[in-house]
């Protein structure tokens, strides 16, 4: 018997073999640590690739970590993404995102790119309306707008919807799966113009 001196290929990541293995492997999960604890999320990865690996780029390189909630209202959402809001009393949190540049399409293996204020393309394909517990795209009400920011819906808002009537259009791209209790905390603590009086930050999201 012979065996082959060939070299094994090298270790590849789990990230790497996604274009391959998406839609034989659950979606990626994310774990939100805050300061008022944790819940985690579906990444809908197989149905809006785009948007998924945005997030899934921004999680990698720990562009969220530190960034505080900058609005939430009782009944309806908690958003966050903005970097300006590493300062929780910020007077432009709300107003920023991420640098240009590119990130994978973890799904195609394609190169994505952010720009004009680190801008990704509206991505309305999946009809998944804006359920209390998803995860939906933040905007300026501009096409083409979305960047880091997105909100957690507390409450059932589909007129949000990119497939509802009306001028305000965001897809969603994920759901929790654990801890919604914190996200209905959250929205529920004191404000003052929507920004939480006590700053509740986010300690880092990680993705498996």
């Amino acid at each position: 018997m012979s065996w082959s001196t060939a070299k094994p290929a090298p270790a590849r990541t789990s990230f790497e073999l996604l274009p391959q293995l998406v839609g034989k492997m659950p979606n990626p999960t994310a774990t939100f640590e805050t300061t008022m604890g944790s819940f985690k999320a579906e990444i809908y990865l197989d149905r809006v690739p785009i948007t998924a690996s945005n997030f899934v780029d921004l999680c990698s390189t720990g562009f969220y970590n530190g960034v505080h909630f900058h609005r939430v209202i009782p009944g309806f959402m908690d958003q966050f993404g903005c970097p300006n809001a590493r300062d929780p009393n910020a007077r432009n949190a709300g107003q920023g995102g991420p640098p240009d540049g590119e990130f994978k399409n973890l799904v195609t293996g394609a190169t994505e790119r952010r720009s004009n204020g680190g801008n990704i393309k509206d991505e309305n394909i999946s009809r998944d309306t804006n359920a209390p517990g998803t995860l939906s795209m933040a905007n300026t009400g501009q096409p083409n707008s979305g960047g880091s920011q997105f909100f957690l819906n507390v409450a059932d808002n589909k007129n949000l919807d990119w497939f509802a009537p009306g001028p305000s259009k965001h897809p969603v791209f994920g759901k929790i799966i654990e801890g919604m209790d914190i996200c209905v905390a959250i929205s529920k603590v004191p404000t003052k113009n929507d920004n939480p009086t006590t700053p509740i930050m986010m300690k880092s999201i990680t993705i498996s």
